[in-house]
């Protein structure tokens, strides 16, 4: 299980976000409080996720600016659904709960993962997926998780006004 840490723990810089395995940091996540953006670290590889022509795509720092090797976009936002192309795999992303904003993701019919949180008063996003899914592909999916709990976090902020604005750490 993956599970996005706290800023500034476990050996990393203030304002980077710890991706954990277990407890142990297999990549970093600086994600913008402002914009659907962050620069994450998984292994060797720098990779940048942001928004852009109405999808979330990740790209290598190294790749041309207007490219992407992975996307996310959503399908209804009624439904809260999401098709995510993670380098030629499509994956469904499915709402599992309103009330914990957890979803599904569905490759050819089968379940490849599905989120969760850590829980608690600032609760931070996990995902849990079947061996063999590729890393970055994780944490690309990590990252999609913290933005739609932000979307539903704004939209709540806005309704109840609760001021919290889905910022989260």
């Amino acid at each position: 299980m993956l599970e996005l840490g706290k800023a500034g723990v476990s050996g990393v810089g203030s304002g980077v976000r710890p991706v954990l395995a277990d407890g142990v940091v297999v990549g970093t996540l600086r994600a913008s409080h402002r914009k659907e953006q962050a620069a994450a670290v998984v292994g060797e590889r720098e990779w940048l996720f942001g928004k852009r022509q109405g999808q979330l795509q990740g790209r290598w720092t190294v790749d041309p600016e207007g490219s992407a090797r992975l996307r996310a976009r959503r399908v209804s936002l009624w439904k809260g659904t999401w098709i995510a192309d993670l380098q030629g795999t499509l994956v469904e992303v499915e709402k599992l709960s309103c009330w914990t904003g957890t979803h599904r993701f569905v490759a050819g019919g089968q379940q490849v993962a599905h989120s969760g949180t850590t829980g608690g008063w600032s609760p931070r996003p996990t995902l849990t997926a079947t061996p063999g899914m590729p890393l970055h592909h994780q944490v690309f999916l990590l990252w999609l998780e913290l933005v739609t709990s932000r979307r539903s976090g704004d939209a709540s902020g806005a309704t109840f006004g609760d001021g919290g604005g889905g910022g989260g750490d």
